[in-house]
């Protein structure tokens, strides 16, 4: 054992990389038998990073090294996967790490920012909240996607300090909005697992003086599965002070109709990749009216994201969807251009009433 989840394995006579992919798939295989515990059974799945000994020169702390930096590959392909070291993935490691360094510098800098993406009420088309979306600029890096830095925030610890940071500008800039308008935060599989989430959480909040019933957390259901009796709890108690909470991107997930039966959910977002096939597409179709269905008898509040057509949103309303979000109705912007955004909206709905 050389870390808190992580073994080493010695593959003797193994002379080639195929052979020892092969070794660590049937070693995955052998760990994902189920095991009884109690009165339930229980599944590990398991990911491997492999570097071969090829000379003389390697030591054994440089061996486990490129099997660790295979094996950031491997977790980040998804599950039960391997990968062998290549002197490429050292590069990216590289990166990765010049990357992590300047967002933790930033973060204890408070320099990433808040940017805001309207939500709509789709048969008014007047807004009803906005999504908080973290976006950063390094002075070295440039603008780095969050598509690149959130998840190497979740992989290296940064995620918790990052959400709150961005928690507390966002809660900050919110408080000047009309209060009928709820503020949407978006919580990371890691902090599904921390029982002091919600008392970071509630600690912002009391210190902005922002009030928990204009503030929605959304959670996937891949944060569900890690731990999904830890996950229950921190819904319950964000629910218990008045927080509402989204299943986000449902639909692309596992399981999703048992996670609805496990968990109180009060809103529930229809994932992009059904929306953007809904008017060329049956099968999609059909699954986004299933969904409106389902959520009516459960009493849940529905929003679908990435709407960038009229027709898009034309459709859903005939469906009977009565949120959106996408391109359509505005891209993420950050404080000040969300104020500016409140305040056209404001002038439009009076003249509409003049008129």
């Amino acid at each position: 054992r050389i870390g808190a989840d992580e073994f080493a394995f010695l593959y003797p006579l193994v002379f080639s990389e195929d052979a020892a992919a092969e070794k660590s798939r049937m070693l995955i295989e052998i760990l994902s038998a189920p095991y009884d515990v109690g009165e339930r059974t229980a599944r590990l799945s398991a990911s491997v990073g492999c570097s071969l000994f090829y000379s003389g020169d390697e030591t054994t702390e440089i061996l486990i090294n490129k099997a660790e930096t295979a094996l950031y590959h491997a977790k980040r392909s998804g599950r039960g996967r391997v990968v062998v070291y290549t002197r490429e993935m050292e590069e990216a490691a590289k990166r990765v790490t010049r990357i992590e360094q300047a967002l933790r510098r930033a973060v204890s800098a408070g320099e990433v920012e808040p940017h805001f993406q309207p939500i709509v009420d789709l048969n008014t088309r007047r807004t009803i909240g906005f999504e908080t979306l973290a976006r950063w600029t390094d002075r070295d890096l440039g603008s780095v996607p969050p598509t690149v830095f959130i998840p190497i925030a979740e992989e290296r610890g940064i995620i918790g300090p990052l959400s709150q940071l961005v928690l507390r500008k966002a809660t900050e800039a919110a408080r000047s909005w009309p209060k009928d308008l709820f503020l949407s935060f978006n919580l990371s599989p890691s902090q599904l697992v921390d029982q002091n989430t919600g008392l970071h959480i509630l600690a912002i909040l009391d210190r902005t003086g922002f009030d928990p019933r204009r503030l929605e957390i959304e959670i996937t259901e891949t944060g569900l599965m890690n731990d999904p009796a830890s996950a229950a709890q921190i819904v319950e108690d964000l629910r218990r002070v008045g927080i509402r909470v989204s299943l986000d991107d449902f639909g692309t997930g596992q399981s999703s109709l048992g996670r609805l039966r496990e968990f109180h959910f009060d809103k529930l977002k229809i994932d992009r990749a059904f929306v953007s096939s809904i008017l060329d597409d049956r099968p999609s179709e059909h699954i986004i009216r299933a969904i409106l269905a389902m959520c009516e008898g459960l009493g849940m509040d529905v929003v679908a994201e990435g709407i960038e057509q009229e027709a898009q949103a034309d459709r859903l309303v005939q469906f009977g969807c009565a949120g959106g979000q996408g391109y359509l109705f505005g891209k993420p912007v950050d404080a000040d251009a969300t104020l500016g955004y409140l305040r056209d909206s404001f002038r439009g709905a009076l003249r509409a009433k003049a008129i």
